[in-house]
């Protein structure tokens, strides 16, 4: 119970200031941990579910925590972090399908000489990560509803709901 009431303090005491870099590495070992905390909760209420909703727990889990994070960097930066969420999404999509995919190959051909995986799982799954990546990536662009790569309210939520259907 003393992890979330810290946070809270910290957070208080740092909100809009400039900080010693000593200060700035505390508050970053500090929300490093916080964060590992929660992943450890949700871990943990995932096996009591099992799956595959234990999967989805800590999928949200993580989301949550990935967007309060870009939401707490976008309120701080002003107008300059527009791009934020793009961006990060963008590294997300750049780390699972290149880093995690390609570090599990090297690993398990290192380990066993030989990898194998499930074509039929693995072919549903990139093709919902390309199609949720050309609808929040790819698309906005050549929208002409709104200046630059926007989306206008109600394609906005035409793009959500297709999010939500295909998550």
């Amino acid at each position: 119970m003393i992890g979330p009431v810290l946070a809270i303090v910290v957070l208080v005491l740092t909100w809009g200031r400039d900080l010693p870099a000593l200060v700035v590495t505390l508050v970053a070992v500090v929300l490093g941990g916080a964060v590992l905390a929660a992943v450890h909760h949700a871990e943990v209420v995932a096996h009591r579910v099992g799956e595959p909703f234990g999967s989805l727990v800590l999928a949200v889990a993580v989301t949550i925590i990935e967007v309060a994070l870009i939401i707490t960097l976008m309120l701080s930066g002003g107008a300059k972090t527009a791009s934020l969420p793009r961006d990060t999404v963008f590294a997300a999509v750049m780390i699972t399908c290149n880093g995690i995919v390609g570090l599990s190959l090297l690993l398990g051909a290192l380990r066993y000489k030989v990898t194998r995986f499930n074509a039929e799982g693995t072919g549903a799954a990139l093709a919902t990560v390309a199609t949720l990546t050309t609808l929040s990536l790819v698309l906005p662009t050549f929208t002409t509803s709104r200046p630059g790569p926007e989306f206008s309210p109600s394609q906005l939520t035409f793009a959500a709901f297709a999010s939500l259907g295909l998550y």
